[in-house]
């Protein structure tokens, strides 16, 4: 696995997201980021997508084995929310992050634990 161009590849929809958010929707550049966006989620997916899921079930099976696995792109910037038996009614988030790539469990606002790291 190449991680830099796993990271870079990351990187890339995270500042693509972040570019069309801060546009509305009647922006002439609005679809054209959109669809932007898309192909590099969809590239992101088809490259990396399996090597993500396979961490994130085990992420899944160790601290929130009630939630399903969603596709990769799902877990990037806000992430996911899910159920830790741990922090039972707590705010809590699976969240795929770059630099390294790596999978954080977030718990509130203050929180953030490891789960996994790429290697």
């Amino acid at each position: 696995m190449d991680l830099k161009a796993l990271d870079k590849a990351l990187l890339e929809i995270l500042k693509k997201r972040e570019e069309l958010s801060k546009i509305d929707y009647n922006n002439p550049k609005y679809d054209d980021l959109e669809e932007a966006l898309h192909d590099l989620e969809d590239d992101f997916q088809e490259q990396y997508g399996e090597y993500l899921e396979e961490a994130l079930q085990g992420v899944h099976d160790s601290v929130c084995p009630e939630n399903d696995v969603l596709m990769p792109i799902a877990y990037l910037g806000k992430g996911v929310p899910v159920e830790v038996d741990k922090f039972a009614g707590k705010d809590t988030k699976l969240i795929i992050a770059p630099t390294p790539t790596r999978i954080v469990l977030a718990v509130g606002k203050d929180k953030q634990e490891v789960m996994w790291t790429a290697k």
